[in-house]
C-alpha cells in the first residue's frame, strides 16, 4: 500500500509560479517511478510528468520547458515545480504511482494502482 497526499495547489495569475508538494508513504519510496497527472474541468485526466528512481524524468510537450518533477527519496517526498504557468494549465493535479509502473507506462495511460486524491490549481488571466 501507498498514500499520496498533495499540497501547495491554490490561485495564481498567468505568468507566475507554484510549487506541488506529494507526501508519499507506506512503501520504500526510492523504489518507485512517480508521476503527475492532471484533469482540467470536462477533460479526461492526462499524464504531466515523471521521474523513475534513478531521477530520470519525462515531461509532457505541454508543459516541457515550464514544470519541473523531482523527488527528496530522504523525505518520500515528490515535487512538481510549475514556471510561466497559463490559464490552460487550470486542473486537478495528482501525483500516483505503482510498482510495476515506468515513465513509459505513464506516459501511455497505464492505470495507476495508487492516487492522491488531488489538488486544485487555478491559473488566472
Amino acid at each position: 500500500q501507498v498514500q499520496l497526499v498533495e499540497s501547495g495547489g491554490g490561485l495564481v495569475q498567468a505568468g507566475g509560479s507554484l510549487r506541488l508538494s506529494c507526501a508519499a508513504s507506506g512503501r520504500t519510496f526510492s523504489s518507485l517511478t512517480m508521476g503527475w497527472f492532471r484533469q482540467a474541468p470536462g477533460k479526461e485526466r492526462v499524464f504531466v510528468a515523471a521521474i523513475n528512481r534513478s531521477g530520470g524524468t519525462y515531461s509532457a510537450d505541454s508543459v516541457k520547458g515550464r514544470f519541473t518533477i523531482s523527488r527528496d527519496n530522504a523525505k518520500s517526498m515528490l515535487y512538481l515545480h510549475m514556471d510561466s504557468l497559463k490559464p490552460e494549465d487550470t486542473a486537478v493535479y495528482y501525483c500516483a504511482t505503482d510498482p510495476r509502473a515506468t515513465i513509459w507506462t505513464m506516459t501511455q495511460g497505464y492505470d495507476m494502482d495508487y492516487w492522491g486524491k488531488g489538488i486544485l490549481v487555478t491559473v488566472s488571466s
